[in-house]
Parts: C-alpha cells; structure tokens; sequence
C-alpha cells in the first residue's frame, strides 16, 4: 500500500540517521528532501527513485510549503511510496506537523519517523551537555524567526536555551534576555553545519556572540547556558586529528568508500572526486576464452582487486581454477579470498616488482600464467616473467576513463578551499592533469599510495608530499595523518 513517511534526516553527519530510516529510504518510489539533509543519504534510495529538492533555505524556497503538501499527495495518490527527507527531526521546527495535518486532511497513509534532533547533534558534537546535574536541570528550545511572538520572560531564564534560526536576530535576542535580567556574562555559542566534518563553532558570552557571529552564515543554532563552559573539558569531535581539514579523494566511486570513510573518522571533510570510472573490457571475448581454457594455466595473478572482481564476473564455476594464485597486494588479498580460494604468494612490497620478487624462488620455466588486468598498464610483470621461461597470457579484465563531467567537478571542488588531494593511481593523476592541468593543486598537500603512481605525479609536475609506507589504503590514511601531526613522518620520497 502507497504511503508517505515523514523521516529525519538528523542533523547532518549521514550515519545518524536512524536504521528504520535507512529502510525506508532503501524502498522508496519518490524523495523529497531539505535543504538540510544530507545529500549522502539519496544515494540510499534505489538508482530509479526520484529524487526532487523542495528547498527550504532562508528565503529561498524551491516550492512553498502548501506546494510541498500537495506534491506529497499527488504522488502517494499515484500509487508511490514517498520519503519525506526532512533535516533533523520533522517534529522540532521541522514543519512536520502541518505536513502531517495535510496528508490526514487527504486520507493519504503516513508514518512519521523520528530523527536526531540538531541540538542533541551539537550537545555530542561540542561537547556540550544541554543538561548536567551541576550547571542545569531545565532545557527550552525556541525557534528565533519572530522575536517579538516569543515570551522572552517566559523562556528567557531557561537554566540552558536553544535558539533554532537565530542567527540573524540574536543581537535583537541577546539586548532583549541582558535586558529581563540575564547575565551578560553567560557563556554562549553558536554551530552551523552540527555534526559534519565541516562543523563550525564560535564560543563568547551573551553580550559577545552577536558581533563574533557576524561573517558565521545560516544554518546555524545557538545554545546560551553554564553547559557551554563544558565545551573545553570536553570537545571530542574539535580534537580529531584531521579535524577541518578539506581533502579530496580521486578513486573510483565504487572504491572511494574505505579511504573516504577513514579520512572522516579522523575528522576530515572528505570530497570525493572520482577522476576514474572503472567499466567492463571493451571486448570480453579475450577473458572470456582465457576462462574457458582456465585448467590449462599454472598461475593465475591478480594486480588489483578490480581485476578479481571482473574476472570473476566472467567466470561460472570456480572448480575449473587449478592454477596456483598471485596477489600483488592486501586489498587484492582480501578480494581473493572472499571467494574462499587460497593465495598462494603474495609481494612483500604491493608493486610490479614486489610481485616479481616473489617469483624469484619459484621455477616458472614453461609454465603458463593469466594475468588479467587493466586495459592500460605496465608491461614490466609479464616481460620479466616470460624471461624466466613463462608463456604469459595477457587479457583485458576490465578499462578505466575519465568521467565525462571532470573538467567542470574540479573546477567546482577547487573554487573552494582544498588542504589535501590524494592519488591511488597513475590513472587518477593522469585523468586529473588531462582534465584540469596542475593549476589547481597550487597550494594544496598531494598524497600518493605508492611510487610508481608518486612517479607519474612527479612527471607531470606534481609535487608529491608524502607516500604510503606500505602501498595501501591504511598506508594513505597514515602518510595523510602526518601531514597534520606527528604520529607519521612525511616520505623521503
């Protein structure tokens, strides 16, 4: 049965949405989401729903509250399953409860699905309880859009007060509470963008804050109370060691998610810019007969994980693989190995030449190895085998090129502040310079996952910083980590 569901987002770090929210979300025909919810989390709905933004930023309303109802119902009314992606929670200042009151009005199914609130985001993520035995027992949220609607006398001496949509009017707020009584000295501070890697945080006093908010934009909250004072003691989220620093990522969409994902648990503000797609090989029949005549090999050798994951796409019955397997690294490993098939050898260094020297005590003298690969890469492995007596097979498992959008993403992702920009691959510095040419990286720290792809920068004109040590994800976010810190010394490379 079609229905509409009211779920909030949470207030900004996607991974606090709720799991029911996750759900539903993963089922839905149609979202309609705010200018406030993560724009992360459409990618949980599935490739054919819609997607429509209905706006909602201060004076700037993509469709006015009446025409987001309507939408609602039109489309439940035409047998779809519809999200309402709302910021936050769609009962606190959320609008929900008139959205709610319009779908009942039209006999329309809805169930509405909490979410974290953005003042319980920014109390975990400044370390600022709203309530605490010693300094408060009582909590007011108000909303700051008409002032003059508030009871200021009423609500004013909340021991902890939360102001929602704020920030334009607290210099009016801050004159009106000193005025009834309220110390100007109690601490106060203000967050835009609660919960993100790009979070903001301005601390004063009642009488301070509004002239050091001046330049701070919407969306922002206020929090005016003792608690504030606990910012200092206990700011987790402020200490992570990458903590507003902007770096960006260039792997593959579909591989970006373990380095994306460690950069931000250490606080970074992770920009993913996929200056590769990885697709099918242009002819598949090379692969294809290399499988069929698979019992015929000695070795098998795999350069990446892509190449397992493509070779395996073609092949429909492991019991055909005899031959011993290669791995020139962890990742490729870990790819093997979830197939529940042995590596039999893998490179003490995660490079061609690590993978050769770990042939180095085996005799490959007539011997037949696959190797199936990248369209485009070096040809060291299988020249040097085929020295050692092996007859090499080389076959296209897979090809990588340049989105088609790439020249206008860079342009986009650089006109804003960069810190750090990291390259997993010669294909993605490549794809990068032929894009955008080295221009955009004046200023900012490159970071590179091993040397032949340092070199490849290197040949371009690119300034390397730091490599991994070892040649892999984990090594990245380690060598990323001592350009901020001192838990990793930066390369001698």
């Amino acid at each position: 049965m079609p229905k509409v569901y009211l779920i909030g987002a949470g207030p900004g770090d996607p991974e606090l949405i709720t799991v029911k929210g996750r759900r539903l979300l993963a089922r839905a025909d149609s979202v309609l989401y705010d200018h406030l919810a993560n724009s992360a989390l459409l990618d949980l709905a599935p490739p054919s729903a819609e997607r429509l933004y209905v706006g909602k930023k201060k004076s700037d309303h993509e469709f006015t509250q009446s025409e987001i109802c309507d939408l609602l119902i039109e489309r439940a009314r035409r047998g779809l399953t519809v999200v309402r992606l709302k910021g936050g929670d769609p009962f606190i200042f959320g609008r929900g409860g008139e959205e709610a009151e319009a779908l009942a009005d039209a006999g329309i199914p809805f169930e509405i699905v909490p979410g974290v609130t953005t003042p319980l985001g920014i109390a975990a993520y400044t370390g600022v309880p709203l309530t605490h035995r010693e300094h408060t027992s009582a909590v007011t949220f108000v909303t700051g859009h008409a002032v003059a609607a508030i009871d200021w006398d009423k609500v004013g001496h909340s021991e902890t007060l939360v102001i929602f949509m704020g920030l334009t009017t607290f210099p009016e707020i801050s004159r009106g509470l000193i005025a009834r009584g309220r110390s100007p000295e109690t601490p106060a501070m203000a967050v835009r963008w609660a919960t993100r890697p790009d979070q903001e945080t301005i601390v004063g006093t009642l009488a301070t804050l509004p002239s050091l908010v001046t330049a701070m934009k919407p969306p922002a909250t206020i929090v005016v109370g003792e608690v504030v004072r606990l910012r200092e003691k206990l700011d987790w989220f402020g200490r992570l060691p990458l903590s507003g620093k902007r770096i960006v990522v260039t792997r593959a969409r579909e591989q970006a998610d373990a380095l994306a994902g460690q950069l931000t648990t250490l606080g970074a503000a992770v920009i993913e810019l996929p200056t590769i797609e990885i697709r099918p090989p242009a002819d598949p029949a090379p692969l294809r007969n290399a499988i069929a005549n698979l019992d015929s090999y000695d070795w098998l050798i795999f350069t990446s994980a892509n190449g397992v994951r493509f070779f395996v796409d073609h092949l429909d019955d492991l019991r055909k693989l005899r031959a011993k397997i290669c791995a020139i690294g962890p990742a490729t490993r870990a790819a093997v190995e979830t197939l529940h098939v042995k590596v039999d050898l893998i490179g003490k260094e995660y490079v061609a030449e690590g993978l050769l020297e770990a042939f180095d005590a085996i005799d490959l003298s007539g011997k037949r190895i696959l190797l199936p690969r990248a369209a485009v890469a070096r040809d060291l492995v299988p020249i040097e085998l085929a020295k050692r007596g092996a007859h090499v097979d080389v076959v296209e498992a897979y090809c990588t090129v340049p989105p088609g959008d790439l020249p206008d993403r860079i342009r986009r992702v650089f006109s804003q502040r960069v810190d750090a920009v990291t390259f997993t691959s010669s294909s993605t510095v490549r794809n990068f310079v032929d894009a955008a040419g080295i221009a955009p990286l004046a200023g900012v720290q490159v970071a590179s996952i091993g040397p032949i792809t340092s070199k490849t920068a290197s040949d371009c004109g690119i300034s390397v910083a730091v490599q991994a040590q070892p040649f892999t994800v984990e090594g990245l976010v380690e060598a990323v980590l001592g350009l901020y810190t001192e838990m990793t010394p930066p390369s001698e490379e």
